[in-house]
């Protein structure tokens, strides 16, 4: 492709898609018939650059609309926000869901990560692509985790048309999806053939076992109150924390969540009061709330969870949020392959909205606050918060040097809190319930209630709520781990692994550590002895090579490296393999110590703790 403007102009399709989202173009410079007037004076400039954002809805656009992004259709949408089309090529190019080179109009997802790969994914894509040929109209793709891993193996079709992007352009869920899982040949290939035929997906409420249990703090809602509903959200004490917020004001919320000991559930365990406050006093405005909902990391699906079962509870944490750290937007960034979490949350913004929740002079109280959703594509690097800056702007999702901090220049170089759902649907009880009564739920170190995300040897897969310090095994017990229990996966592919004695591991930020491995975002993935260990931290290798941005060397090429010695050692042990670990080890010091980011720091986790813990080439 052309990295300059080429000869290619767009067909109808993209035009119409990308004027959906743009609206109609107002001189030839922007794309539209050339006239008289256009050859005395030029438009768009700096106003068109304003709305760079706006160029991932527009590749979302086009994609939705036909499928993939041709070089005209890339090159009208450049014209229309002046934006150069080499780095559009490059943002283009950046995600996984989109493709600038021809395909059909439905693409079938199917997940080939770590749980999928363990319920027999490979054996699924095998028998779909020997069903689904050529003629068949359907492009079969192996997918990263999908975020279905309580009901692996899990595919998504998508299928481009008008409808699609009809419905991206207005702002809403492209309605041309099917997810089927658990999935068999059958319900694949005609999910694929004809998704309006798929069969349905199961409620949220399935995604946890606990329910219902009106006294889980953060499920609790989950599979009783219709996630549709706003008057029965409210009727289930949805909207109580908000006036209590009110009540208290910006600095007493502050105060409430600082108090209640809240760290960042995405990982990272920040503090979220003193994030809030760092938010709050900085001088410059306008101060941006985003919420990051791009959960990527495979055996993850809390997020979605709440999103599709509770939607409303996110809406007023976000609310509270804006109102204490002076937001006046929030930006959802949404997983690209959470159809149904995105038509949850849009109607629930939508209903929030037209009943005076979000808006102007929200509850008579004088705040002005509203919600945009950011649909994402495809990349897993977009789950650090500068890497989903940079998306949310309209540039390659690649992490940004620190300092400064996201609480001084964040989102459009303004003071930015960010947090991911957990965290924020959090800050409810602790409102509801006061600081004291929440910290002296868990640990001293570690407060409040977790969610778990248990998958894989299990029988009961799905989300769990536990107060911190339950340990491994309390946890697995509920979830009914199955005999021949050979290691667990504790925090994803950036976690580490444990053995079937290490059982009595607290899960708490501070226990995790003190036992040498990661608690990371909840993720418990256990694995019985008829799976391959080194075909699994193989996989897990491949995940990390192809999701690294690219950006800085040591992870760029120590991705590949990792990967490359993995693959020559994955059917040999003891001194054959002795000289490929060493390397191993030696690039994963090295990509710890050099990265930019955590995707490079954390990437040789996993690898790491199954050679030192479980002995994986011995």
């Amino acid at each position: 492709m052309d990295l300059r403007f080429g000869d290619s102009g767009p067909t109808d399709e993209e035009r119409a898609a990308v004027d959906a989202l743009l609206g109609p173009p107002e001189s030839s410079w922007e794309g539209a018939d050339r006239s008289d007037a256009d050859l005395r004076w030029a438009r768009g400039g700096r106003a068109a650059r304003d709305r760079r954002d706006l160029l991932l809805p527009g590749l979302h656009a086009l994609n939705d609309r036909v499928g993939w992004i041709s070089e005209g259709g890339l090159d009208y949408l450049c014209r229309r926000l002046t934006v150069p089309p080499s780095e559009a090529y490059g943002v283009a190019t950046f995600y996984a869901m989109f493709s600038v080179r021809p395909r059909p109009a439905t693409v079938l997802h199917v997940c080939t990560d770590l749980a999928c790969a363990a319920a027999g994914a490979p054996k699924l894509c095998q028998a779909v692509e020997a069903r689904l040929g050529p003629e068949s109209g359907v492009k079969v793709e192996r997918s990263p985790c999908l975020g279905l891993c309580e009901r692996a193996p899990a595919t998504l079709v998508v299928r481009a048309g008008e409808d699609a992007a009809r419905a991206a352009a207005d702002g809403g869920t492209p309605r041309a999806t099917a997810v089927s899982a658990p999935a068999t040949p059958d319900t694949v290939v005609r999910a694929a053939l004809t998704p309006e035929n798929a069969p349905e997906e199961p409620a949220a409420a399935l995604a946890v076992p606990q329910a219902p249990d009106p006294g889980l703090l953060l499920l609790g809602r989950v599979g009783t109150v219709d996630p549709a509903g706003l008057d029965d959200y409210r009727a289930h004490g949805g909207y109580t924390a908000l006036r209590r917020a009110f009540a208290l004001g910006p600095a007493g919320v502050i105060r409430e969540v600082t108090d209640s000991g809240l760290l960042g559930r995405g990982g990272a365990a920040f503090p979220t009061g003193r994030k809030w406050q760092a938010t709050a006093s900085q001088p410059d405005r306008p101060h941006h709330l985003v919420c990051n909902a791009d959960e990527s990391e495979p055996g993850t699906f809390k997020d979605r969870v709440l999103m599709e079962g509770d939607p409303y509870a996110l809406v007023e944490a976000m609310t509270i949020a804006a109102y204490a750290t002076g937001a006046r937007r929030g930006h959802l960034y949404l997983r690209g392959e959470y159809p149904r979490a995105l038509e949850r949350m849009e109607h629930a913004i939508e209903q929030a909205r037209a009943r005076g929740l979000l808006g102007d002079d929200i509850l008579g109280q004088g705040l002005s606050f509203d919600i945009e959703i950011r649909r994402g594509a495809g990349a897993y690097i977009c789950g650090e918060e500068t890497a989903l800056f940079n998306s949310i702007e309209g540039f390659r999702g690649e992490p940004r040097s620190k300092p400064p901090f996201p609480v001084e220049k964040g989102l459009f170089g303004k003071p930015t809190v960010a947090n991911n759902v957990e965290t924020l649907v959090n800050v409810l009880p602790i409102l509801t319930l006061g600081a004291q009564a929440y910290a002296a739920i868990g640990t001293r170190a570690s407060t409040g209630p977790k969610l778990f995300c248990v998958s894989g040897s299990v029988a009961r897969p799905g989300v769990y709520e536990l107060p911190f310090g339950a340990t491994l095994g309390e946890l697995l017990t509920l979830a009914g781990v199955r005999d021949g229990l050979r290691a667990v996966l504790l925090g994803g592919a950036a976690g580490g692994f444990v053995r079937p004695d290490e059982l009595d591991i607290p899960l708490t930020f501070e226990g995790t550590r003190e036992a040498g491995t990661t608690l990371g975002s909840g993720v418990v993935m256990a694995f019985d002895d008829t799976v391959p260990l080194p075909r699994l931290l193989l996989r897990i290798a491949e995940f990390f090579r192809d999701e690294s941005c690219g950006q800085c060397v040591p992870c760029r090429v120590g991705t590949v490296r990792q990967e490359e010695a993995l693959r020559r050692i994955a059917e040999r042990t003891g001194a054959d393999a002795a000289a490929d670990i060493t390397l191993l080890r030696e690039v994963g010091r090295a990509m710890r110590d050099a990265s930019i980011c955590g995707l490079g720091q954390t990437a040789w986790n996993a690898v790491e703790s199954a050679i030192d813990r479980l002995g994986a080439y011995e």
